[in-house]
């Protein structure tokens, strides 16, 4: 053979690589195979599980299939929630009594199941995702079971339930138009805050991003404040109605404080400005209070500050309170409001160091333009409550006090 040969071997098999053949699917046979371990343990869920761990089934094939077995005691047909054909069980959360000590039981058991076997996660969520989707399929009593099971999984903080998975399904609009998410959502709040606060359901519904859009789960005919607080008042839920009241509230509150701070930004005529802000109380239903809290903080917020020139900041904030005066004393009506206003200066200049040296000279502006009474000022100076700041604030007023006190006994 030449040095320049290269050399070959005769006779070499050459081998293919096999292929991955995929087995087809049945999922009828494993539905069967886990009825039959329901089955065999009488329904003792906790038999069950064991028996589950040890078997020698895909699970991770057939996941949906296990949990349609679990929910309602054997296959689904596809795309519905009617029983297909095969054995079943009658141990299901759907077979059971519409009570948590019932249902309990199975979210134990699931838990159990996704803890040793946690690729199931995803199934749980596909089939409750279906499920709620098609709540119209099943009967009143069973979306009900569906409900306590729903707010017991979060109360024992069951994996493989994100909240988004269970709100977001149900907002189909023929399930809202006909009532039926209403009464399940209901429910589940029912349920859900026998064992856990207030706090801890409007987190799920934040996560859920459904906090700020609870009326989506009412018909649209009755999407309106009014119906929302009928509704769970008459369910029992009066923390819900004040939570909901609550958050009405603070956005009318921001689109109050939105628009007046436009106005006052673009210098809009103040009769015009006491109008919005008076249509705004009307139509919100705005305590006094919180009217004068708003006022001032835009009023102050739309002040052009001076970076360090003390001067220049405090001819800007006294120019502020001369120009919009007028609207102060609109609506600082009684001594009560006053006071309230003298608190809120007290704490901005407490809280702001551009504003720390300026409390004297605001308190007298707001006197000059007779939006502070002089009994208002020395009920302050003499009985104020608020500690912030008070005591080098009282000393700094005392010799504006001392003028009224003088002028007050010459007349």
């Amino acid at each position: 053979m030449s040095s320049k040969e290269k050399p070959t071997l005769g006779g070499t098999r050459i081998k293919t690589r096999k292929r991955n053949i995929a087995a087809p699917l049945d999922p009828a046979t494993f539905a069967d195979a886990v009825v039959q371990i329901y089955l065999d343990n009488g329904g003792d869920l906790e038999l069950v599980a064991k028996a589950i761990e040890s078997a020698d089934l895909n699970f991770s094939r057939y996941g949906d299939t296990f949990f349609e077995v679990v929910f309602t005691g054997g296959r689904t047909q596809p795309g519905t929630t009617k029983p297909d054909e095969g054995e079943r069980h009658p141990y299901s959360i759907i077979d059971c009594e519409p009570k948590r000590a019932a249902v309990l039981p199975s979210v134990i058991y699931i838990q159990k199941i996704l803890r040793r076997k946690p690729f199931l996660i995803k199934n749980l969520e596909n089939v409750m995702r279906r499920f709620l989707q098609s709540l119209e399929l099943f009967e009143e009593n069973e979306r009900k079971k569906l409900a306590i099971f729903t707010a017991l999984a979060f109360s024992q903080k069951l994996s493989g339930l994100p909240p988004e998975t269970v709100f977001q399904p149900l907002l189909k609009d023929n399930l809202v138009a006909k009532g039926i998410v209403l009464s399940f959502i209901t429910d589940f709040f029912k349920e859900y805050l026998i064992d856990n606060s207030l706090d801890d359901l409007i987190s799920i519904l934040k996560r859920g991003k459904m906090e700020e859009n609870l009326l989506d789960f009412f018909p649209s005919a009755k999407r309106s404040a009014e119906a929302f607080s009928e509704h769970f008042t008459k369910a029992g839920l009066v923390s819900v109605v004040e939570y909901n009241e609550k958050k009405i509230f603070e956005v009318k509150l921001k689109e109050m404080k939105s628009a007046l701070t436009t106005q006052i930004a673009e210098e809009t005529d103040i009769t015009e400005v006491i109008e919005n802000v008076k249509q705004h109380v009307k139509d919100a239903k705005l305590p006094d209070i919180e009217v004068v809290r708003i006022l001032w903080d835009v009023i102050m917020d739309a002040v052009q500050w001076s970076g360090k020139n003390q001067q220049q900041n405090a001819n800007a904030a006294l120019r502020q309170v001369k120009t919009w005066a007028s609207l102060l004393n609109t609506f600082c009506t009684s001594g009560k409001l006053e006071l309230e206003l003298m608190y809120k200066v007290q704490v901005q200049c407490y809280e702001d160091a551009k504003l720390m040296k300026l409390f004297p000279e605001i308190v007298r502006s707001l006197y000059d333009q007779d939006v502070l009474a002089e009994d208002t000022i020395l009920h302050w100076f003499r009985k104020g409550t608020n500690p912030k700041g008070r005591q080098s604030f009282v000393k700094a007023l005392e010799p504006f006090v001392k003028w009224l006190e003088e002028a007050e006994e010459e007349e």
